[in-house]
C-alpha cells in the first residue's frame, strides 16, 4: 500500500469513527416532555395518598417511575416559578420576582436554549405566563396571553401570530401538543414543555365533568378554623375561604345570566355552552339561598364548592396528562422519552381556611413532582431527598448531554436517578417577593429535615420557627421561646450560608444586622 492510500484509509477511518460517535451520543439523548400545571396541589393527587379523587394518570408516571416526595419551589407563585424552571436561577438573578411587575427577559441562559446548542428540537406550548416579550429558546411556541381562559381561548403562535379556539383549553392544549408533535423534525431529540392553565383561579371545570364530585362531601382540614395565634403575617393576609373567595367571580353563585355574563370567563363561552355551564350553577346556587346559611355554616359551604370545582377541573388535567402518555406509547416514543409532571407550586385546599400559595408554609412550598424514564429510573421509585425546581434546568441539560452554565444555580440530579455519586442538601432556601395580592408579607427562609426558620420583612417584620417533628402542620411558632431561641442561632448561621451561595442581597442586607 503506498503512502497516499494510506494516508486515505486513515482519514476515512477517523471519519467513520467520529460519525459512529456522533450517532452514538444523538441516539443516548432522550427526548423531554415537561408537563407544568398551574396551581396544583399535590394533596390532591392520589399518588402522594390523596383520598379526594383519584388522578390515574399522573399515577401512571409514579408507578413507572420515581415520585419526588420532597420537591419544593424557590419562589411560590405563577411566573416567576416558570422563570426559576428556565434559568435554574433565583428570582432575584433571573430578574422575575413576582407577577406584578416583571417581564421575563429571555436575552439569559435557559436550559431550552443550550438543549437547542446540543441538537434539540424546542416547544412551549400552553400557559407560560412571563409576560409580553418574545419568548426566546424555542422553535415553536404556542401559548396562552397572560392567565389564558378555559373556554374558548386565545393562543399567541410563533411570530406572534393571534388565534383562537373553540373547546375546552386542557383539550386545546393537548390537541396543539399532538399537532406539534406529528410535525417535528424526527431526525433531531425534542424537548416540549406543555403548560396547563389547570387548575388556577376560577376553577372551571370541562363540561363533561361539573357533575363529577357533586354527591361527595370533603372533610375539613383540621385546622381549617386556624386562629394565627402565633403568626401574625398569617394574621393580615387576605386568602380565606371566608372572606376572600367570591361568591359569584370563584364559585358562579349569579343571580341572573346578565350578571353571570359581566364575568368575560362566561360571557366568552358559546351559547351552548354558557347554557349547560349555568344551568348547573343556577340549581346549585337556588338550593344554597333555601338553605339561608351564614357564619361558619356557609364558610363550610363554600369549602365544598370550592374543592368540587378544584377537582373537577383537576380531572381535565389528569384526563390530558394520559391522552399524551398515550400518543408516547401509539407513536414508539415512550422508551426514549423523559416525561416529567410538576406544578408551578403548591396550593392549599383549605388548609389554615386558605386557598391560593405564595408562603414558605409546607402547602405552598412543597410542590407534587414525579418522572418517568425508562432504562434510568425503576418503575415506583420514592425520591426522599430535597429537590427544587431550581434543579430541573441543570438536570435536563445533563441527561441531554449539553453543557450547563456556570450561572445555573441548581443541581442536576441525574447522579442520584442513576445511583451515582450524589451529595443531597441538608437545607432549603426560599425567597417570596411580592407586596400585593392577598396580603402576603414578604419573606424568606431556611427549611432543613426537621426545622423550618422564616423571616417576614414587609407588612408584618419577624421571625417564625417550626419544629415540623412536632408541629407538621406549622401551627406553633415558636421563635420566642428558650428553646427557639437556642435554635435559631444555629439555623441563622445556615441561613446565612444559603444566602451567600445564592448571591441574595436583598437577604443579605436584612440579615447582616440581625446575625452580627
Amino acid at each position: 500500500m503506498n503512502k497516499a492510500s494510506a494516508m486515505y484509509k486513515k482519514f476515512f477511518l477517523i471519519l467513520f469513527f467520529a460519525i459512529s460517535v456522533g450517532l452514538q451520543v444523538t441516539a443516548q439523548q432522550p427526548n423531554i416532555v415537561m408537563i407544568v400545571s398551574d396551581d396544583h396541589a399535590y394533596q390532591a393527587i392520589s399518588a402522594y395518598g390523596s383520598t379526594m379523587m383519584q388522578t390515574p394518570n399522573i399515577d401512571r408516571l409514579a408507578k413507572e417511575g420515581a415520585l419526588f416526595n420532597k420537591a419544593y419551589v424557590t419562589n411560590s407563585i405563577c411566573g416567576p416559578a416558570r422563570a426559576t424552571i428556565l434559568t435554574g436561577k433565583y428570582s432575584h438573578l433571573n430578574g422575575f420576582r413576582d407577577n406584578e411587575n416583571s417581564n421575563f427577559d429571555f436575552n439569559q441562559d435557559l436550559f431550552v436554549k443550550d438543549l437547542q446548542k446540543s441538537g434539540y428540537q424546542t416547544a412551549w406550548i400552553g400557559k407560560m405566563h412571563l409576560g409580553n416579550n418574545t419568548p426566546q429558546g424555542f422553535d415553536y411556541y404556542d401559548i396562552l396571553p397572560g392567565q389564558g381562559q378555559y373556554y374558548n381561548p386565545d393562543f399567541i403562535e410563533t411570530g406572534n401570530i393571534r388565534k383562537h379556539y373553540t373547546g375546552y383549553v386542557s383539550d386545546v392544549i393537548t390537541n396543539i401538543s399532538e399537532q406539534w408533535l406529528n410535525k417535528r423534525d424526527r431526525s433531531k431529540p425534542f424537548c416540549l414543555v406543555i403548560g396547563h392553565k389547570a387548575t388556577h383561579r376560577t376553577w372551571m371545570p370541562d363540561l363533561q365533568d361539573l357533575d363529577r364530585f357533586e354527591n361527595k362531601t370533603f372533610p375539613l382540614p383540621k385546622d381549617f378554623f386556624d386562629n394565627y395565634a402565633t403568626r401574625p403575617a398569617a394574621k393580615v393576609q387576605d386568602m380565606t375561604i371566608a372572606k376572600t373567595m367570591i361568591m359569584g367571580y370563584d364559585l358562579k353563585m349569579f343571580d341572573s345570566e346578565a350578571q353571570a355574563e359581566k364575568e368575560s370567563t362566561i360571557a366568552r363561552m358559546t351559547p351552548e355552552q354558557r347554557k349547560i355551564f349555568l344551568a348547573h350553577y343556577n340549581k346549585i346556587y337556588a338550593d344554597l339561598k333555601a338553605k339561608h346559611l351564614t357564619g361558619n355554616a356557609l364558610t363550610e359551604w363554600k369549602y365544598q364548592r370550592y374543592m368540587r370545582d378544584y377537582l373537577a377541573t383537576a380531572a381535565s388535567l389528569d384526563r390530558n396528562i394520559g391522552k399524551v402518555l398515550d400518543y408516547l406509547d401509539k407513536n414508539d416514543l415512550s422508551k426514549n422519552t423523559i416525561v416529567i409532571y410538576l406544578s408551578d407550586q403548591g396550593f392549599y385546599m383549605g388548609e389554615h381556611g386558605w386557598f391560593d400559595k405564595r408562603w414558605m408554609y409546607e402547602e405552598s412550598f412543597r410542590t407534587p413532582m414525579l418522572m418517568r424514564y425508562p432504562g434510568v429510573i425503576k418503575p415506583g421509585t420514592k425520591i426522599n431527598d430535597f429537590i427544587m425546581n431550581l434543579d430541573l434546568a441543570p438536570t435536563l441539560l445533563d441527561a441531554g448531554k449539553a453543557a450547563i452554565p456556570a450561572s445555573m444555580q441548581g443541581q442536576s440530579f441525574l447522579p442520584l436517578l442513576k445511583h451515582q455519586h450524589y451529595s443531597p442538601r441538608e437545607a432549603m432556601y426560599y425567597h417570596y417577593y411580592e407586596n400585593g395580592e392577598h396580603s402576603v408579607s414578604p419573606h424568606f427562609g431556611i427549611k432543613t429535615t426537621r426545622y423550618k426558620l422564616i423571616r417576614f420583612y414587609k407588612r408584618v417584620e419577624g421571625w417564625e420557627l417550626f419544629d415540623l417533628e412536632k408541629d407538621p402542620h406549622e401551627l406553633k411558632n415558636i421563635y420566642n421561646t428558650p428553646r427557639g431561641q437556642q435554635l435559631s442561632k444555629t439555623l441563622k448561621k445556615q441561613l446565612d450560608g444559603l444566602i451567600e451561595k445564592y448571591q441574595d442581597k436583598d437577604a443579605r442586607s436584612i440579615l447582616d444586622t440581625e446575625i452580627k
